[in-house]
């Protein structure tokens, strides 16, 4: 089977076969907007996000509706007056806080309802999420290109590089939609994405005229893969995606584009068996982590620190560490996991201290061990370990303050 034909065969699995997505949304958007009405507020509920832009897959539950708000409402609590209205025909409603306060709705569907000022251009948005509604024009503007977002929505998703919260730092859906877009589609973004360098800029409609490095706030440019938002010229909209997320699409890309197949666009579970056959024989450890209470971002980015915290750790000790990584569905509890060595750290090894002739150095080194001696021109001491199985080292780090202040409590599995 050649490329395009794959890329057809996996579209017909990803691309929704009915519209009960669809008819649910606007059954949702008759109750929202007749309560609107009812309660005499200038605004209207419009659907956003992938469902907006004709570019959800068949598995998405997610579903964003904008409320956009007239700019009478401009210095007013838009938040408190879409609660307000919303409770009324809605009592199990969520409230989730963020710039501004946005509601959700967990059925079959879930629906995350977000009030927005309507505006023209974004110079007149109060709040950054103002311009939503905006970048969904944009993207409708291509409805050509709805298939190949979709392609790269699945082939991000399946390939663990989807999602800007900052304990993934992946690309958003957003950016999706934009470098897609940009390159003509998902394979000439894969070619693309194959000669991706640090600070590759990616400015569809030639804004910045090449320049963009020198006239974007440095604060903009921390991300490996620079894209100016279409809709907000100033804005990178990358800005959240980290170096590891960026390395892997390239990385996924060149084996795709040298052996395509559809088990690039399969999104596995986690699981045990997973894990284990990962280890193949090395030392596994796998830790469940309670998560502490807070918002979701917060919460993801606090496990994510304490998850780094002991992978670290437990490489600078000198473990051999060959494999990590942790999942978190978000209704569950965390689990780490860390790969090493079968074979134990020696109970002793080596330190080297300065070379001999740095008198005032090695006088320090030899204050803080007690025997020392030369070895190679330098000086050296011989350490005792306190741990050699990574098991007795990793429960002391769970029993740290840094750690503590990141899980509720945690045990190893």
């Amino acid at each position: 089977m050649d490329v395009k034909a794959l890329l057809t065969s996996v579209l017909r699995e990803i691309r929704p076969k009915d519209k009960r997505i669809e008819k649910e949304t606007a059954g949702m958007l008759r109750a929202i907007n007749a309560q609107l009405k009812k309660d005499r507020l200038k605004a209207t509920a419009t659907t956003g996000g992938s469902i907006a832009k004709n570019t959800y897959l068949v598995d998405d539950h997610d579903c964003d509706i904008f409320v956009q708000f007239d700019q009478k409402y401009r210095d007013e609590d838009i938040s408190a007056l879409l609660g307000a209205s919303l409770r009324k025909v809605f009592p199990k409603l969520i409230t989730l806080h963020g710039s501004r306060d946005y509601y959700q709705l967990r059925d079959a569907l879930h629906f995350e309802i977000v009030p927005v000022l309507r505006i023209r251009k974004t110079a007149e948005a109060v709040n950054i999420t103002d311009c939503s509604p905006l970048h969904v024009t944009w993207v409708r503007k291509f409805p050509k290109l709805a298939d190949e977002i979709r392609l790269t929505r699945a082939f991000c998703k399946a390939n663990g590089v989807y999602g800007a919260e900052s304990y993934i730092k992946g690309f958003s859906g957003h950016v999706i939609d934009i470098i897609t877009i940009h390159y003509g589609g998902f394979l000439k973004l894969l070619e693309a994405a194959r000669k991706w360098k640090e600070k590759t800029v990616v400015d569809h409609h030639n804004v910045h005229k090449g320049k963009a490095l020198r006239e974007l706030n440095k604060s903009k440019l921390v991300s490996p893969l620079i894209v100016i938002d279409p809709v907000e010229p100033s804005r990178n909209a990358a800005a959240s995606l980290g170096e590891e997320k960026f390395n892997l699409f390239i990385q996924k890309a060149k084996e795709f584009l040298k052996h395509p197949s559809k088990e690039y666009f399969i999104k596995r579970d986690f699981s045990l068996g997973m894990i284990t056959e990962k280890a193949k024989g090395n030392r596994l450890i796998m830790i469940k982590a309670v998560p502490p209470d807070g918002k979701e971002d917060v919460v993801g980015a606090k496990l994510l620190h304490a998850f780094a915290f002991i992978r670290d750790n437990v490489r600078e000790y000198g473990f051999t560490l060959h494999d990590a990584g942790w999942h978190w569905d978000r209704q569950h509890d965390a689990i780490y996991y860390y790969i090493v060595d079968k074979a134990p750290l020696a109970l002793t090894y080596v330190r080297q201290g300065p070379p001999v002739g740095l008198e005032a150095h090695t006088t320090n080194f030899k204050k803080l061990h007690q025997e020392t001696f030369v070895e190679k021109g330098r000086v050296c001491a011989r350490i005792t370990r306190e741990h050699t199985a990574p098991e007795s080292f990793i429960k002391r780090l769970l029993e740290t303050e840094y750690v503590k202040t990141k899980i509720k409590r945690a045990k190893m599995a």
